[in-house]
């Protein structure tokens, strides 16, 4: 077994354990299950513990250098030690489930990713985000419609300062949504200007085209009229 084996057969396993822990946690921060499933809940979010877990163990494993890969890849053992992190993984969605396909050049293929990523970033932090304030003293984000808010403008890098975390834990996952934020807005701006250059270039290409084909046809119409003139001359006068 490679490394590079072993990462393709667990991209998609560790999708849906991501999906899945997601979908547990949006709904014991917003929906509040019954006690009675509150041991199935524990014993389900146990056994995606020790899929990531396992899996961090056999990368490492597989790794050559170690020690570099572990320096490289310290993100992976947050979402091992820290489950707030591990939702992280549904960005591995966008290219797993054939999104990107839908648009056939690459600029479509970046704007499709720079939507879909910067939608599971919102909905992520938004739940993230109620999660540590709701029930924080003189909180301000308060309900899921709060919390969609303050992630929209957040990673919009609007910021109205109407919503803001009161929590050292909500303001770790501001400074996240920030960076992520300005990172995307940066991703925007190249896609876009990359577009532009290339437009001008395009239109800079096609006018020495067209210069080009100007004397050629100005020497075919002088030759037409040295033809017609020849002819004129061989013909006798009455």
């Amino acid at each position: 077994m490679t490394y590079e084996r072993w990462t393709r057969l667990s991209e998609w396993p560790l999708a849906v354990a991501a999906l899945v822990f997601f979908g547990i946690y949006a709904w014991l921060v917003i929906g509040q299950p019954p006690l009675v499933l509150a041991v199935a809940i524990e014993v389900l979010l146990v056994l995606i513990w020790v899929v990531f877990a396992v899996d961090y163990l056999v990368r490492l494993s597989l790794a050559k250098p170690r020690v570099r890969w572990f320096v490289r890849h310290l993100h992976l053992l947050a979402i091992v030690i820290m489950p707030f992190f591990r939702p992280l993984y549904l960005i591995r969605l966008v290219s797993l489930v054939g999104i990107l396909s839908k648009a056939s050049a690459f600029r479509g293929q970046v704007t499709m990713y720079l939507v879909t990523t910067s939608s599971l970033l919102i909905l992520i932090a938004s739940v993230a985000i109620l999660d540590v304030e709701q029930d924080a003293p003189d909180a301000l984000i308060t309900t899921f419609g709060d919390a969609i808010w303050w992630a929209f403008v957040t990673i919009t890098t609007v910021g109205y300062g109407d919503l803001y975390p009161v929590t050292t834990a909500g303001r770790i996952v501001a400074g996240g949504l920030m960076i992520a934020g300005i990172a995307l807005l940066g991703s925007v701006t190249a896609t876009f200007a990359s577009w532009f250059i290339e437009r001008v270039a395009t239109s800079n290409d096609e006018e020495p085209a067209e210069v080009a084909q100007r004397p050629g046809e100005t020497q075919s119409a002088a030759e037409a009229s040295a033809a017609s003139n020849r002819a004129s001359g061989g013909t006798p006068s009455a």
